[in-house]
């Protein structure tokens, strides 16, 4: 699934995760295509951007885009269930905790997600 379409993140929300994270609308539900993603652009961050996923279940994640194998861009991959397989080696990465699935060893940072109203809300904090 094609993670090409990049998502510009507004001004925060004022729903908190944490006391260090903020919630930001990032976007519709509808702008994810179902077993698909969309790319959180951060140009400034060290870390890099951040995916998107929506499951064929509906369920949205957010994980650093960076497979941490070789640093392939997971937007890129291809969803099935609740993972992600990156498009360079063909790792997989549960969504839920950014964990590689075994044999493999490995974790991509994860981040808060909620959706309300159809709205897509990540605290990338």
């Amino acid at each position: 699934m094609s993670g090409g379409v990049a998502i510009a993140v507004a001004a925060p929300a004022s729903a908190s995760a944490s006391m260090d994270s903020t919630f930001i609308a990032v976007c519709s539900l509808a702008d994810v295509p179902i077993a698909g993603a969309r790319v959180i652009e951060r140009p400034h961050h060290p870390d890099g951007n951040v995916a998107l996923f929506r499951t064929a279940a509906n369920r949205v994640f957010a994980v650093l885009d960076r497979c941490p194998h070789k640093g392939g861009p997971l937007s890129q991959g291809i969803v099935y269930g609740d993972r992600v397989a990156c498009p360079l080696h063909n790792w997989s990465i549960e969504l839920g905790s950014g964990s590689a699935v075994a044999p493999d060893v490995g974790c991509a940072r994860t981040f808060p997600v909620n959706v309300e109203r159809g709205i897509v809300f990540v605290a990338l904090g």
